[in-house]
């Protein structure tokens, strides 16, 4: 587990990986859920929707996440519940792999954090 300030505080960190695994438009901004003052994702996260990592082989997770094994990833989601599933399956793939609790629910009521919004181009 991780929390709040340790996250915030690590925000750019070369070693670690965060990982959103919201829906899409959740992950964009474009929707999410009333109860939560600002929409969006926390800068820098990558997006892979919880249902990917869902009963699938080790080797099949590390090729979607596409980091070595071992690699210290963040998982988060609107409260919790899906990014504990997902870190479950990430570390069955040898991650270390921890889950942000508070998720978008804690983190979207802190004006003082910084969000990200819209969708990400991938660089070819």
């Amino acid at each position: 587990m991780i929390e709040l300030a340790e996250l915030a505080a690590r925000l750019g960190d070369p070693e670690l990986t965060i990982l959103d695994v919201r829906s899409r438009p959740e992950f964009t901004g474009e929707r999410g859920y009333a109860s939560d003052p600002r929409q969006g994702r926390i800068p820098g996260a990558r997006h892979l929707w919880v249902a990917e990592l869902i009963m699938r082989r080790p080797e099949e997770i590390r090729d979607l996440v596409g980091l070595p094994e071992g690699a210290e990833v963040v998982a988060y989601c609107h409260s919790g519940v899906r990014s504990a599933h997902a870190v479950e399956a990430l570390c069955a793939a040898g991650y270390q792999a921890r889950n942000y609790v508070g998720s978008w629910h804690e983190w979207s009521r802190h004006e003082e954090l910084p969000i990200e919004l819209g969708a990400i181009e991938l660089s070819t």
